[in-house]
């Protein structure tokens, strides 16, 4: 951990020096953090489950093992351990039991002895709440696969579903794109019911209260609604009275339809979907089938998986996925925002990797509600052509629009053009956009026993909207002329909360919803007077911590959640809280002051900021995320854009974002 400037006074000003010495700082250490092409990508970091789920990944494959890095693995998974004796799903979280036990189970099978102080503490912890029997359905099919428990323990998913017509109620096409990845390899494994190899046969039936192979289906979820999952747990038991009925040619071809839609969307060396859980269940999925090692789509798909392992001097973990689109566009931005010449020559590089990672040519997945627009898209990793997002789109997109106003050129023309069409042809009915589909809202599905994560969907969000807002109007559309814009910014109207705070989908949370709802708003011109815009600002101000910054965790997406709940501040979440402000009119307010000095406080030596706390969300109640790239361009985005305001003619935010 770097050490922080020497300590400067909780003044509520910084000084002009000061503050171009934090920039300076900041603005030479993410240049020097860009790759040789041109890129940026940082860590990007999940809780334990990915971890442990690697390592027994190896352990079921029983590939050859280095004890070294097992070893690092290990030290990483003890370090997340929490004082109460659990994993948690985020820094400082309460106790998770999923997490709990795959943690439990991955260093156990790397050797952790079961009476090991850790592991007694977390399996005290794990049973004096239940036992494993409280798992998710994600980590019951882990140990059915590991014979631990009985495949009569996870809801019916026949492979067969691979078949269904798209007018059916459960179809592929009806499910978010995380989703459709991680469960169509997963039907051939429920399907054909592979073992582990499990070489060194370690096994955690000491977690359980119960026998585990006795264990029927999960119950209802907190989030399900008691008609419809008891409707779905009907069909559930008549499903798995019917399967050992099925016709063999039926799921065969069934199979063989589920092989097509893994192999059509391997990504090269990115993997099924670039995300990790589809990418392990696509190399079980050919391990099961019999593809020899050797086979190039096998060997494709298990290589795609080590691409996300980080081996430091001391530990090792497994990353989720890999962030460099996104990484790369918010780094553009922030040293566009810091305004020298450097940090535009870094920026240009970096928009021109950027420009041939856009899918022009493959209709992906999103095209099934929307077959007549053409792509145009990027995608959040090195190549993940079926499933470019809004988000990453819409940020790339105001990226480059910036650099061609600080340097006219046409070379962007043609990027932006596709982009903004695409954009446009995937607006849902309601106003506004989801992250990787149009008008994916079959709500019910969440209901379905398999659904217990909440997590099946990916309907329109706030923070998606917002981001799209801002494209647009940065564009130089406004919402009394374009009915489009017009619908959104209605979306966000309508989506704001008593409080006045937004809904974050992807950040964590509120503040994050909030700062992206309202440097849309301010872009689209509506003002700052607005009571929309206002209470907005009131309630950013109002939440701002003793020490100047701001902080929200993970418990902000419970179910009971009733406003927010302090938490210790992190530099991410205080950028965000200070640009939204700014974008509100509000740059000379105290709190704004506070807030940068707050940052300047806090900066490192070597011009980034410390945080180990998640500030981002892969699924709220399920997985969030620590990308390592926040503590490094967002607190610089929010100091250069306070310097540029207060020392420019007008305290307008001219840009989207």
């Amino acid at each position: 951990m770097q050490q922080e400037r020497p300590s400067r006074s909780s003044v509520s000003a910084v000084d002009r020096p000061t503050l171009d010495s934090s920039i300076t700082a900041a603005t030479q250490a993410l240049i020097d953090c860009q790759r040789s092409d041109g890129h940026w990508v940082f860590e990007l970091e999940a809780d334990s489950t990915i971890p442990a789920e690697y390592v027994l990944l190896r352990h079921y494959l029983d590939e050859p093992l280095d004890p070294t890095i097992e070893e690092k693995f290990a030290v990483y998974l003890r370090r997340q351990q929490g004082a109460h004796g659990g994993w948690p799903l985020f820094h400082d979280g309460d106790f998770d039991m999923s997490a709990s036990i795959k943690a439990y189970f991955a260093l156990k099978m790397i050797g952790d002895s079961a009476d090991a102080a850790h592991m007694v503490r977390a399996r005290e912890a794990i049973l004096s709440r239940g036992g494993a029997k409280q798992s998710n359905v994600f980590t019951r099919i882990l140990l059915a696969l590991y014979g631990v428990m009985n495949w009569t323990s996870i809801p019916v998913m026949p492979v067969e579903i691979m078949l269904l017509p798209r007018w059916f109620p459960f179809h592929l096409s009806k499910i978010s794109y995380w989703g459709r990845t991680v469960i169509v390899p997963l039907l051939v494994l429920q399907a054909l019911k592979p073992l582990a190899r499990n070489r060194r046969g370690v096994t955690i039936d000491e977690l359980f209260l119960e026998n585990p192979r006795d264990i029927g289906p999960p119950e209802r979820a907190p989030h399900q609604n008691a008609g419809w999952f008891a409707l779905f747990r009907v069909i559930d038991v008549i499903l798995r009275t019917a399967e050992p009925w099925f016709p063999v040619s039926l799921r065969q071809r069934a199979i063989a339809r589920a092989v097509d839609f893994v192999t059509e969307r391997l990504n090269g060396d990115s993997g099924l979907g670039a995300i990790y859980p589809a990418m392990a269940n696509s190399v079980m999925m050919f391990e099961v089938l019999g593809y020899p090692k050797d086979h190039p789509d096998a060997v494709m798909a298990r290589a795609a998986i080590d691409k996300l392992v980080v081996v430091n001097d001391h530990e090792a973990y497994c990353q989720p996925c890999v962030s460099p689109v996104w990484d790369t566009g918010l780094a553009c931005h922030a040293l566009l925002e810091s305004g020298d010449d450097a940090a535009a020559l870094s920026v240009r590089r970096g928009l021109q990797w950027l420009l041939p990672k856009q899918v022009l040519a493959v209709k992906g997945d999103w095209a099934a509600r929307r077959p007549d627009v053409r792509p145009g898209g990027w995608a959040f990793q090195y190549a993940n052509a079926h499933y470019p997002d809004l988000d990453d789109t819409a940020m790339v997109v105001m990226a480059l629009d910036r650099m061609r106003k600080r340097q006219p050129t046409r070379d962007y023309e043609t990027a932006i053009a596709r982009a903004r069409e695409w954009i446009e042809g995937l607006l849902s009915r309601n106003g506004g956009w989801g992250a990787f589909d149009a008008d994916n809202t079959y709500y019910y599905l969440n209901n379905i026993p398999f659904a217990d994560h909440g997590a099946l969907l990916d309907p329109p969000t706030e923070d998606v909207t917002a981001r799209c807002i801002s494209m647009l109007a940065q564009l130089g559309e406004r919402p009394d002329a374009n009915p489009m814009l017009r619908a959104a910014v209605d979306y966000l109207r309508d989506t704001q909360l008593r409080d006045g705070s937004w809904y974050g989908r992807w950040g964590m949370n509120y503040i994050y919803g909030t700062w992206s709802a309202l440097c849309a708003l301010n872009a689209a011109g509506v003002k700052p007077d607005s009571d929309l815009v206002r209470q907005a600002a009131d309630w950013l101000a109002g939440i701002q911590n003793p020490d100047g910054g701001w902080g929200e965790d993970g418990t902000s997406y419970k179910l009971g959640y009733r406003g927010y709940e302090r938490a210790p501040s992190t530099a991410s979440q205080t950028a965000w809280a200070l640009l939204g402000l700014m974008a509100a009119g509000r740059t000379d307010d105290e709190a704004v002051a506070r807030g940068i000095a707050y940052l300047a406080r806090t900066q490192n030596q070597d011009g980034f900021w410390t945080e180990p706390r998640f500030t981002a969300t892969g699924f709220p109640r399920v997985f969030y995320l620590r990308y390592h790239g926040y503590r490094r361009y967002f607190p610089l985005w929010a100091l250069a854009r306070y310097r540029t305001l207060k020392s420019g003619n007008s305290r307008a935010v001219a840009f989207g974002m």
